[in-house]
């Protein structure tokens, strides 16, 4: 963390100074603003989060609660999830307070007698080291307490307006807020009152019977796997040995338990099959009471009791796939012609089983996806074709978690005596790891992610894939560290220059794709406003081969040492070195010659590039920072929706 480079600060460092919008911030909604986000769920949530670091851009979050979640139902935080919470600055305190998960159990009826269980395997979670970040189970309201912290702390000082309940909207061509929503206020004296806002752009964060996806014209389709489940949240007194472990539990009387340890020490959840539904009496499974999904529960644990003394909540679900054809409010037969004013996130594009742990985990990454984009266009970094992509790279990664879903809640529904070879359930869980793990997204080539033509350099980063840390050290001081965890989800880009093996001050590739980077009108850096620190939109840092005794830092380009804050402070903390005791060039493939590796904002990888390739890194950012490639397709067709 860095912080008194304006000057000393003697608080927390996390309260960032209020600037822009975050001066003077009214409390009341205000009538027009550029962000209307709907709903304060995981993807509402981390949208706003990354919005309040762009303080020129006013952005509110309106939630129909009338105060802040006090108990949620997703509690399944995927190690990409922990990855992306260290941008946000809370990736260690979660972990501290929430439940790890390093192995999980298999328990299947005794051969000997099948009306007993055994434990059969306990793989570990993750065992081929996806991430250097766990698995996490923590109640869902905890994670959106922490981005409401980062939210608060923010230059913006973002909070969210409880109390509004989404009505409907309408579309225009206004030039200036083209989305007018009608909102209800649903608590205090103007409960019942409507309330109008006019928009720039409409964020849909309002959950599977999302009202802003019905006002944009879409609709979720798939369909049920006619197969409930009951699910507690409990404390228990229990004789059972993995109660403070993952398991899988399939039973030789019939039923299976997905068991979940909670946080805390003592809570669990427990996902009881209460079997096939009759689709003539399906809603009869609705009724299925507490006492009797207990008694499920115990059934299929026999030998093992199970007296619950307490239950935080419980629900009964049956199981269901469906996504929307789209993300936004532009219609097939308008690609192309326009751009995005309204967008959709979350359960409110995509619903599956829970028991895979996913909901929370990729809406979050809807997201991030989404709020880095909105904040480039509304500064003027890029043009509005960049908000196409939103919708282009979701949809693809919600269609293959649906997929998989399918296949793992399958799995979990079928009875023992019907799997063809004893350990498959184990199997597809280790096999797949890199799914739930939430590692397997890769976006296509795009406006933002750029054909493989150099991966060789660096075939540790797959390009667009999400960036994978590695150890470094830092030069100046020598401090041990992961080179992705200095990124934080400031919005900036970050190119990682991978040096060739002079040391600094030697004639060399990066000595001269420093000066470029400074210098040329070219460069990407050149497109930072007047005014702003020169790395105000570009991270650029730069990792040497050599131990980092050997590493002259005052040697090092000064591009990779740039002055920052109003006293013109030398920035030292962008010089690394390979740690030798885990060399990053080794574990990542990187090329002895040199590399460039560029991340969006978002932590995945959009480029790789011969240190030399000066030519390539201009033209891949070119049509990302000229805002006048977007004019052309900032046609908005006027249109009503309730």
């Amino acid at each position: 963390m860095q912080f008194h480079h304006h000057g000393y600060v003697s608080g927390d460092p996390r309260v960032r100074p209020a600037a822009g919008v975050g001066l003077d911030r009214p409390q009341e909604l205000p009538d027009e603003v550029d962000v209307l986000i709907i709903g304060t769920g995981p993807a509402g949530m981390i949208t706003a989060a990354q919005l309040s670091q762009f303080p020129g851009i006013t952005t509110r979050i309106v939630e129909r609660r009338p105060g802040r979640l006090a108990i949620g139902q997703a509690d399944g935080i995927q190690a990409r999830s922990v990855e992306t919470f260290q941008a946000f600055g809370f990736a260690q305190r979660i972990t501290d307070e929430a439940y790890r998960i390093v192995e999980m159990a298999f328990w299947k009826p005794d051969p000997a007698d099948p009306s007993r269980i055994i434990r059969t395997a306990r793989p570990e979670d993750d065992e081929t080291g996806i991430s250097e970040f766990p698995h996490l189970i923590v109640n869902q309201a905890r994670v959106l307490d922490y981005f409401a912290e980062f939210m608060r702390n923010a230059p913006t000082r973002m909070e969210p307006d409880y109390g509004f309940e989404f009505a409907g909207l309408e579309v225009d061509d206004a030039p200036e807020y083209p989305v007018t929503v009608t909102l209800v206020h649903t608590a205090g004296e103007r409960e019942g009152e409507e309330r109008t806002v006019r928009a720039r752009y409409v964020v849909g964060a309002d959950g599977a019977r999302s009202r802003v996806r019905q006002a944009i014209g879409c609709s979720l389709a798939g369909d049920q796997a006619n197969h409930a489940w009951g699910v507690m949240d409990a404390v228990a007194v229990t004789d059972f040995p993995d109660i403070r472990r993952k398991c899988a539990i399939q039973s030789g009387s019939g039923g299976s338990i997905l068991l979940i340890p909670r946080e805390g020490g003592h809570l669990f959840r427990m996902y009881v099959d209460l079997g096939e539904v009759d689709p003539a009496t399906k809603g009869a499974i609705r009724s299925t009471t507490i006492e009797q999904i207990i008694a499920k529960a115990n059934t299929i644990l026999s030998p093992y009791t199970l007296d619950v003394r307490n239950v935080a909540w419980h629900s009964v679900y049956e199981v269901g796939h469906r996504l929307t054809d789209r993300f936004d409010d532009v219609l097939p037969e308008e690609a192309g012609t326009r751009t995005p004013r309204v967008f959709i996130t979350g359960d409110a594009c995509h619903t599956h089983s829970a028991k895979a742990g996913q909901g929370m985990n990729v809406s979050m990454q809807d997201g991030f996806n989404l709020g880095w984009k909105l904040g480039h266009v509304l500064e003027g970094r890029s043009p509005e074709a960049l908000l196409a992509t939103y919708s282009a790279e979701r949809q693809v990664v919600a269609k293959d978690l649906i997929e998989f879903d399918k296949e793992w809640s399958a799995l979990m529904a079928r009875k023992p005596e019907d799997f063809a070879d004893p350990s498959e359930l184990e199997d597809f869980y280790v096999s797949t790891a890199e799914f739930p793990a939430g590692f397997r997204t890769q976006y296509a080539p795009s406006l933002l992610v750029a054909e493989p033509a150099h991966q060789d350099l660096a075939t540790g980063f797959p390009i667009g894939k999400r960036f994978k840390s590695a150890p470094v050290v830092r030069v100046c001081d020598g401090v041990p560290m992961h080179l992705g965890h200095h990124a934080t989800a400031d919005g900036r880009w970050r190119i990682y220059v991978f040096a060739d093996p002079a040391e600094p001050g030697a004639a060399a590739k990066v000595a001269d794709l420093a000066a470029w980077v400074g210098s040329s009108p070219d460069s990407p850096l050149a497109a930072t406003p007047e005014g702003a620190d020169r790395d105000a939109w570009f991270d650029v840092k730069v990792v040497y081969q050599q131990d980092h005794t050997r590493v002259d830092i005052g040697r090092v380009p000064p591009e990779f040492k740039p002055a920052t804050g109003p006293f013109g402070l030398t920035d030292y903390e962008k010089v690394y070195a390979a740690d030798p005791s885990a060399d990053i060039f080794d574990l990542r493939g990187i090329d002895r010659a040199g590399a460039v590796v560029v991340v969006r904002p978002d932590q995945y990888v959009a480029h790789v590039l011969p240190v030399d390739d000066t030519a390539g890194l201009a033209a891949f950012f070119a049509p990302l920072l000229d805002v006048r490639a977007g004019a052309a397709s900032d046609g908005h067709a006027g249109r009503a929706f309730a």
